[in-house]
């Protein structure tokens, strides 16, 4: 996929979130944003995978369910959505190990628990 082809399914996914965002409103718990966020960008006809098992390899060992993405666009773009009062750091880690482990370029961190959405949305390049 192309940086401007990725650069599109990116305006599409902060697009969605926001309808979402604009719909529910902050406070809800993670399991109900990744559930509507889904509906949204299926809507518009991406392919959406929630709870993706992401394996580790460790000396040649596969460890298997190791981590879980929230959802994945397109098998390009990871979102990680939280529902939580404040930012931790761990958060960035988690969305960098989902890239490196997957290989993928982008991702998206989605805190829903903001009262204007893009205060809590944060672009993460893998290995930046």
């Amino acid at each position: 996929m192309t940086i401007e082809e990725l650069n599109q399914l990116s305006e599409k996914i902060i697009k969605s979130a926001i309808v979402v965002h604009k719909n529910l409103g902050p406070g809800l718990l993670e399991q109900v944003y990744k559930v509507a966020l889904a509906y949204e960008l299926r809507q518009l006809g991406l392919n959406v995978e929630c709870e993706v098992p992401i394996p580790c390899v460790y000396n040649g060992i596969k460890i298997d369910l190791a981590y879980r993405a929230d959802i994945i666009v397109e098998d390009q773009i990871i979102l990680e959505l939280k529902s939580t009062e404040k930012d931790n750091p761990v958060f960035y880690k988690q969305l960098n190990t989902y890239l490196r482990l997957t290989n993928k370029r982008l991702g998206f961190l989605i805190n829903f628990n903001n009262n204007r959405l893009i205060d809590g949305l944060k672009r993460i390049i893998n290995g930046y």
